[in-house]
Order: structure tokens, then C-alpha cells, then sequence
């Protein structure tokens, strides 16, 4: 598919074990992530690092405490 490389060789284990790195900016303290034993600072990009399998879950959480993901990028091994 368009936009989409294969990192590493091997089915379904490399799938898995892929990692990314999103840049997030705007992130603010909220209810959503109230529930975090630390406060979101207020400037400057924050690098959540994630798991294929988790990806879209992670983008809807990053939206609704009003983050912008301004960069991906594949975390090589």
C-alpha cells in the first residue's frame, strides 16, 4: 500500500514488534489523562513511542487531550 514500508522480514512477528515514534505538540491537562501520575507540560513537543498494533488507538488518545501529531517515524531496530 501507498505510504507503507516493511521493516524487517518475517510474517506476522515482525508486524508485531514494530515500533513508532510520535512528535506530539498542543497536549493539554484534562480530564482525559487527569488520571496520569504526572502533568503534561504545556510547550515544546512530547515523543510517545508505540506499537504498531497500537497506532490508531494511540492517535484518538492523543486527540482527545488535544494534541497534534506533527511527526512518524519507524523506530529501527
Amino acid at each position: 500500500m501507498f505510504g507503507q514500508t516493511a521493516v524487517g522480514t518475517g510474517g506476522l512477528n515482525s508486524a508485531s514488534s514494530r515500533m513508532f515514534r510520535y512528535e506530539v505538540v498542543g497536549l493539554r491537562q484534562n480530564e482525559q489523562n487527569d488520571k496520569n501520575s504526572y502533568e503534561i507540560r504545556q510547550s515544546g513537543s512530547v515523543f510517545i513511542t508505540v506499537p504498531y498494533a497500537r497506532m490508531n488507538e494511540e492517535m484518538q488518545r492523543i486527540t482527545r487531550m488535544g494534541g497534534k501529531i506533527v511527526k512518524i517515524e519507524p523506530l529501527s531496530a
